[in-house]
């Protein structure tokens, strides 16, 4: 089987270890977080606030994924800190208190979690760990915003068919770009709204129509042979007999696919171009 040298620009990479920052007016209480962190090694605690107006310049410069943060606390408490910080900047926020009556506006303000004083280890874990899948969330939202962004700009500057016969396809797929080279498309299918491109044994799908696709590939390198099917000429390795005067396609690497009615004439002038 062809060996393949799809180049790919990947655009998953998601820190390991969760930045986290700790906000509380008493000594004792911050330690008490730290120490409860640092059983975490996928946790990095990038610094420490005794109030609300220090939250909010720590947020503003570390940056912290998730931040376990006091209500109560004097000057400036946590919900006007997370003000301060603004939404856009807002990272996930777990609240710990001694006072339950704060506890719908910290999930109005979409608090992942809500630590009532005194808290057992169990119950850190457990908020720790709902703040670290909402990291992830997050990331993951981020990620794929960029990548959208990405692929569209690249491929709004692609060349147009015109300037070089669709030398290239931009593909998202499992968390990566692929830049797949049209010489190293074997064919192609429509599957619901995506078009599956087979590459090397390997399966592709982007969001597109069978129109739009063929008109951006080379036609001298690209013919369709079905409703559905696109096929790369140079895998063409012969037609076979299939049954009531229909034809199967079959390729060098054996796939075996459908030559509709429609498509005969196509492939017969190919055919006898290559005679």
């Amino acid at each position: 089987m062809k060996s393949s040298s799809l180049a790919t620009v990947p655009v998953t990479s998601i820190p390991a270890r969760t930045r986290v920052a700790i906000v509380d007016d008493e000594p004792t209480a911050r330690r008490g977080v730290r120490l409860l962190l640092e059983r975490d090694n996928n946790v990095e605690v990038v610094g420490e606030a005794a109030d609300g107006a220090e939250a909010a310049n720590l947020i503003l410069r570390e940056k912290p994924d998730l931040v376990f943060m006091d209500v109560q606390m004097p000057g400036c408490d946590g919900f006007q800190a997370l003000a301060k910080v603004g939404v856009a900047a807002a990272p996930a926020v777990i609240f710990v208190t001694a006072y339950d009556e704060h506890a719908l506006r910290a999930f109005e303000v979409n608090a992942v979690d809500y630590l009532l004083k005194p808290y057992d280890d169990t119950r850190f874990s457990a908020a720790l760990q709902r703040g670290k899948e909402e990291v992830r969330r997050r990331q993951n939202d981020v990620v794929n915003t960029r990548l959208h962004q990405l692929l569209d700009y690249l491929q709004q500057s692609a060349p147009s068919p015109e300037e070089n016969g669709a030398d290239r396809i931009l593909i998202k797929s499992s968390g990566e770009i692929f830049f797949l080279k049209a010489e190293e498309i074997d064919w192609i299918e429509a599957e619901g709204d995506y078009m599956k491109f087979h590459v090397g044994g390997r399966a592709h799908l982007m969001r597109e129509t069978m129109a739009r696709l063929e008109a951006r590939l080379d036609p001298k390198r690209f013919i369709r042979i079905h409703r559905s099917t696109i096929v790369n000429i140079d895998r063409l390795r012969k037609l076979s007999p299939s049954f009531a005067g229909e034809y199967a396609v079959i390729l060098h690497d054996g796939t075996k696919l459908k030559l509709s009615r429609g498509y005969h004439e196509r492939i017969a002038s190919l055919l006898k171009q290559s005679l």
